[in-house]
C-alpha cells in the first residue's frame, strides 16, 4: 500500500508535465532558443581594429571612406574599437611600420585598402600567425589570415570612359574636333594598367572607336606643380577630356582645366563641387558601406579568411552620382539620356565585357 501510495501521490505531477509537453516543441523552435545558441567561435567578443592607410587620409577618397566606415561601425558598436594609422607616402617603410603595430598585439584585425598591401600582410603574417588582415580594393585568395574585396574599377572605368568618349565628340564648349582624352596617375600599379586605363579607354570607344587615350604618371600622390604641367602638355596635344587617380596631386589637373578649359570625371568620389562645370561626372566607390558591413560579418564570425570577392555596379559598390547639379546643369540633356540609359544597363548587369586579369 505503501508503494501505491506513493504513485498516487505523484500522479498530480505527471499530468501536470504531460499536459506542458505540447508546449515544448513551439518555445524551443521560438526566440529563446535563438538566445542560448553556442556563439560562432570565430566571432571576437571584443573587436580592436588597426586601419592601416598607406598614404594619408585627406585627399584621397577611398581611404577617407575607408577611415569613415571604420569609425562608424564603431561608434555605434561599444564592443569595437579602431585607431587610424597613416603610413605616409614611403612605401620602403610601410612593411617595417606594419610590422611593428601588429607586433604590439593590440589588433584582432588589420584593415587596410590599397592593391599592393596582401604582398605586404603574407611577409607580415608569416611573423604573426594569428594575425588576420582584411584589405578592400585588392585580390588575394588562399592565405588563411587574409580576405579580400576588389572592386571591380574595369566596370567603373567603362562608364567614365563612355561618358568622357560622348563628352569629347560633343560639341560641348571646351570640347574640340579632335578624338583624345586623357588619364593621369600617381604610378603604376596592376590594378591601374590592367584594368583601370584598359577599362576606360574601352567605355570611350563604344561611343567612337577612333579615340585615343594618353596616359601619364605623375611618380607621387602628392606632386599638383608636376600633375598641372602634365595636363597642360595633354590639353596642347588635343586631350579635352580627363580622368585622373592621383591623390593630392590631381588638384594640379583640376586647377589647369579650370585656367584653360578641358573637362573632368572622377572616378570613386562625389567631387562636384571643387569645380562646377569643369568635374561634369563623378563615380562612387561604396567603400564606408562595405566597411561597415565587413565590420558586422568579422564579429558575426562570418568572414572567410582566404577568400577574394569582386564586387561593382550590379551589386552596388559601385555606381556614378547623376542628381548632383555638377552632373544635371552642365551636361547636355542628350548626353546624359544616352548616358543614363548605358548606366541602367551596366547597374542591371547587362553590358557585357571581359574582364582581363590582373
Amino acid at each position: 500500500m505503501k508503494n501505491i501510495g506513493k504513485i498516487t501521490a505523484a500522479w498530480p505531477l505527471v499530468v501536470l508535465l504531460a499536459a506542458l509537453m505540447p508546449l515544448a516543441p513551439l518555445y524551443a523552435g521560438g526566440k529563446k532558443e535563438a538566445e542560448t545558441r553556442a556563439p560562432d567561435p570565430r566571432a571576437p567578443e571584443r573587436l580592436s581594429v588597426l586601419v592601416y592607410i598607406t598614404g594619408m587620409v585627406a585627399g584621397s577618397p577611398p581611404y577617407e571612406l575607408l577611415a569613415a566606415g571604420a569609425e562608424s561601425f564603431a561608434a555605434s558598436h561599444s564592443n569595437v574599437s579602431v585607431k587610424i594609422y597613416e603610413a605616409g607616402f614611403n612605401q620602403a617603410t610601410w612593411e617595417e611600420q606594419l610590422t611593428d603595430l601588429v607586433a604590439s598585439g593590440e589588433y584582432n584585425l588589420v584593415l587596410g585598402s590599397n592593391p599592393s598591401l596582401p604582398e605586404i600582410c603574407i611577409k607580415v603574417g608569416s611573423k604573426f600567425p594569428n594575425q588576420k588582415f582584411i584589405i578592400t580594393d585588392a585580390q588575394l585568395a588562399g592565405n588563411p589570415q587574409i580576405c579580400t574585396y576588389l572592386y571591380n574599377q574595369y566596370e567603373q572605368s567603362l562608364y567614365l570612359g563612355y561618358l568622357a568618349g560622348l563628352i569629347t565628340t560633343s560639341t560641348m564648349k571646351n570640347a574640340n574636333a579632335v578624338k583624345k582624352i586623357g588619364f593621369i596617375a600617381a604610378q603604376n600599379y596592376p590594378l591601374l594598367d590592367n584594368h583601370i586605363i584598359p577599362g576606360f579607354l574601352e567605355g570611350a570607344r563604344r561611343v567612337d572607336p577612333e579615340i585615343t587615350l594618353d596616359t601619364r604618371i605623375v611618380g607621387n600622390w602628392f606632386d599638383a606643380n608636376k600633375a598641372a604641367d602634365l595636363a597642360a602638355s595633354m590639353m596642347s596635344s588635343g586631350v579635352d577630356v580627363f580622368a585622373s587617380i592621383a591623390g593630392g596631386a590631381a588638384q594640379g589637373l583640376i586647377d589647369t582645366a579650370q585656367k584653360n578649359g578641358a573637362y573632368i570625371v572622377y572616378h570613386n568620389t562625389n567631387e562636384y563641387s571643387k569645380a562646377p562645370g569643369i568635374i561634369v561626372g563623378c563615380g562612387l566607390m561604396e567603400q564606408k558601406k562595405l566597411v561597415e558591413e565587413i565590420l558586422a560579418d568579422v564579429l558575426a564570425g562570418k568572414i572567410q579568411y582566404g577568400t577574394s570577392k569582386t564586387v561593382g555596379a550590379p551589386e552596388g559598390y559601385l555606381n556614378f552620382i547623376d542628381n548632383d547639379p555638377g552632373y544635371t546643369a552642365y551636361v547636355p540633356q542628350d548626353i546624359q539620356t544616352k548616358f543614363n540609359a548605358f548606366m541602367r544597363d551596366i547597374r542591371a548587369g547587362k553590358i557585357s565585357y571581359t574582364l582581363p586579369p590582373l
